[in-house]
């Protein structure tokens, strides 16, 4: 890894155009996230500690087990970091002085396009899929624990749970309509193991995604997400969620017209980068919550 954990945890952003669309869900899941940036302030957040030699220990304890290989920590953070960047179509410079204001899109929309339902629904299942090795990883299992990770999701909390809802809400309900699930489940069926090899995110992943080959890797992706399916479901149904309710509470943190869902959800998926934002904040706590039980 190029950067050391205490320095990607300081480097997150307190306010741009990721945190408001993270901070846009509090409707679905009230008070469930709050964007702790900092390494030590990390450490002071998930420990209540104020004593400063035992969080300097503690911080130390977390760094020596990220930068251990044989745990799974920085793999976590590369599926992270890369399933974040790797479908970007654009750069985002052009936005770099909208941050922290409301951002009209009407500027934007005729540089973005949406993806086709076929690419969007991939790109879905490669996002869970991530969440899924990720998981894996970080509780030191066999990446193939479907059954594991379906079972955790209940158990899922602040800025893992809401990285979930956010997979919902912008790569699910936006693009694909208030049934992606079975949108998704269906595309899916169809696609070859060739259509898969051309995404760029599998390009990336594929060496840590479950099977021999892409066809067994493409049903195992199929299997996750039909896996998930039932999960998605309920948080739409228990939430009343729609497409148009997801933006209109967008719409107290950008300014953002609601006639071309679509549109927006390609707009969000260049712009912003929640699964990279949440993941680190997801590792840093399972870092520090271990080097606390070690200690």
């Amino acid at each position: 890894m190029s950067k050391p954990i205490f320095e990607l945890v300081d480097d997150l952003p307190t306010d741009n155009l990721t945190v408001s669309l993270l901070n846009s869900l509090d409707f679905v899941v009230p008070g469930q996230w709050q964007n702790i940036v900092g390494f030590v302030n990390t450490i002071k957040t998930v420990t209540g500690e104020t004593d400063e030699s035992l969080i300097q220990r503690i911080g130390d304890k977390a760094v020596y087990l990220y930068n251990d290989k044989s745990q799974g920590y920085q793999t976590a953070m590369w599926l992270y970091q890369t399933v974040g960047t790797t479908d970007k179509a654009l750069g985002t410079a052009a936005l770099a002085n909208k941050v922290g204001e409301k951002v009209s899109l009407l500027g934007f929309l005729n540089r973005v396009t949406p993806k086709p339902d076929k690419a969007q629904a991939i790109d879905l299942t490669l996002k869970l899929v991530t969440e899924l090795v990720a998981f894996c990883q970080l509780n030191g299992i066999p990446s193939d624990c479907i059954g594991d990770f379906v079972g955790s999701l209940g158990e899922y909390s602040g800025e893992s749970l809401i990285r979930m809802v956010a997979l919902v809400c912008f790569d699910g309900l936006l693009p694909l309509g208030p049934h992606f699930t079975k949108k998704v489940s269906s595309l899916i069926s169809q696609i070859s193991p060739q259509e898969l090899e051309k995404n760029s995110t599998y390009q990336s992943i594929q060496d840590v995604i479950p099977g021999n080959d892409s066809r067994s890797k493409l049903n195992f992706i199929g299997e996750s997400f039909d896996s998930v399916s039932g999960w998605m479901s309920s948080v739409v149904a228990v939430n009343n969620l729609t497409p148009e309710n997801v933006v209109y509470h967008l719409q107290n943190y950008m300014d953002i017209a609601d006639d071309r869902l679509d549109y927006v959800a390609a707009f969000l998926d260049v712009s912003t980068n929640y699964y990279e934002h949440t993941g680190t904040q997801t590792i840093a706590r399972r870092l520090i919550e271990r080097a606390v039980a070690e200690i």
